[in-house]
């Protein structure tokens, strides 16, 4: 996992039987009201009833090894930060 301040990258596995949309609902549910749990100011924020998360996702399988993938998202906050200078 590494964590953007305007997005989440994840590496799962999820297996066949259960459907992504479903996981994803339940992850962003339950994590949705741990953070509720945690900090008690986003209840005043998103109430008490509504999401953190926004509504859509991104989802990709690849052709490359696992560990390809992980690689990305564990360095992908300094690629991103190297980006964002060279835009300046």
């Amino acid at each position: 996992m590494n964590a953007q301040t305007d997005h989440i990258h994840i590496l799962l596995s999820i297996p066949p039987k259960y459907s992504i949309s479903h996981m994803v609902n339940i992850m962003k549910s339950n994590t949705s009201k741990a953070l509720k749990q945690k900090f008690s100011f986003l209840k005043d924020v998103y109430y008490d009833d509504g999401p953190i998360w926004a509504t859509g996702y991104f989802v990709s399988t690849v052709g490359v090894s696992e560990q390809t993938v992980q690689n990305y998202i564990r360095y992908q906050t300094r690629e991103e930060t190297g980006q964002a200078q060279l835009e300046l």
